[in-house]
């Protein structure tokens, strides 16, 4: 069984925000991947973005940089 690890988690209103997300996460190589939505967290879109714990600045910054308006940000085991 895989164990949980603390992982900070970007909850999205659209799929296309999300994608644009990794997008832009991807092409300046920022840490993180798009995941399913945890099920403890109730938002529009099905899929959320998974970065280190403790990046929340860097996080915030990336969010402003590409654009995107988050509906949650929320630091949880996973």
């Amino acid at each position: 069984m895989r164990t949980k690890e603390r992982r900070l988690i970007v909850a999205f209103y659209t799929t296309h925000d999300a994608m644009a997300f990794e997008d832009y996460c991807l092409s300046r190589g920022a840490a993180g991947r798009l995941i399913p939505l945890p099920r403890e967290i109730s938002a529009g879109c099905g899929l959320a973005w998974s970065a280190p714990p403790g990046d929340m600045a860097a996080l915030t910054a990336l969010l402003a940089g590409a654009g995107i308006a988050p509906q949650h940000i929320k630091e949880m085991e996973i």
